[in-house]
């Protein structure tokens, strides 16, 4: 079937606790995620959407996008950020972009799990390993 004639997907609504946990390829020590928006879940196209939380000292390794985009949202701890070169702590109700191109990787150098979402778009991309 081409891309095409595909059936749009279907509007839902669903309750996070349905989503199981998983450890993504490059993440760490109890960086865990719901895959709650993607194609297999659900038909989307173009968005990724996840609830991650990631345990004291869990991360994701460093790596660089080739064309996705990136927010992250932290609802609950902190975690230090790197993008390129800068280091920076993000903490609750704080956000970021994350464009192309850009080197980076989360830890959560905290005490408490670090709980955030994040969206990816589009879906897939070519990642690079620094």
């Amino acid at each position: 079937m081409n891309a095409s004639a595909r059936k749009p997907p279907e509007p839902f609504v669903r309750h996070i606790a349905d989503i199981d946990w998983q450890e993504f390829p490059g993440h760490f020590g109890g960086a865990l995620s719901k895959a709650l928006v993607r194609p297999e879940t659900c038909g989307s196209r173009r968005i990724d959407f996840r609830i991650s939380c990631y345990q004291p000292m869990a991360h994701v390794a460093e790596h660089v996008h080739r064309v996705q985009e990136q927010v992250y949202h932290v609802l609950d701890g902190e975690g230090l950020l790197t993008l390129d070169d800068r280091r920076v702590r993000l903490r609750k109700d704080e956000y970021v972009f994350v464009p192309p191109g850009v080197r980076h990787s989360f830890i959560n150098n905290g005490t408490v799990p670090l709980v955030f979402l994040v969206v990816t778009s589009p879906v897939e991309d070519d990642e690079t390993p620094v």
